[in-house]
């Protein structure tokens, strides 16, 4: 019976953090200071477990995100642009994520805001 127990919590556990983690997913915007002005950025993200993937639209271009990790409310992931690779650390607390970025050329630290998906137009009928 002890046993049994204790793989219900394991597993209660595992579900809690599952959930969390699975909060992260979809769209998310935000700008960034770069000195010059904000740029604004949107990270689409999709958790696999522990796992996260996804893209960052930014005015030049999007890029893949490697090395994703999701620990709960926390996680990790790089992007790279160019010949830059960008370090990025974040905590998720509802439809807001504190996310801190760094690189070559230092570190800064943005607020993202859950956003609506958006859908493609649809073609117009003749």
């Amino acid at each position: 019976m002890l046993r049994r127990t204790g793989l219900v919590v394991v597993l209660l556990l595992f579900s809690a953090a599952v959930s969390l983690a699975a909060d992260l997913n979809g769209r998310w915007e935000g700008a960034i200071n770069a000195g010059n002005g904000d740029v604004q950025l949107v990270f689409h993200f999709k958790v696999d477990g522990a796992a996260l993937t996804g893209t960052v639209e930014t005015p030049q271009g999007s890029a893949d995100i490697s090395d994703g990790k999701v620990d709960g409310d926390k996680f990790s992931f790089k992007t790279h642009f160019q010949d830059s690779e960008f370090n990025h650390e974040g905590t998720i607390s509802g439809d807001t994520i504190q996310l801190k970025v760094w690189g070559s050329w230092g570190d800064a630290e943005m607020t993202l805001k859950r956003a609506a998906e958006t859908k493609p137009a649809k073609p117009s009928s003749p």
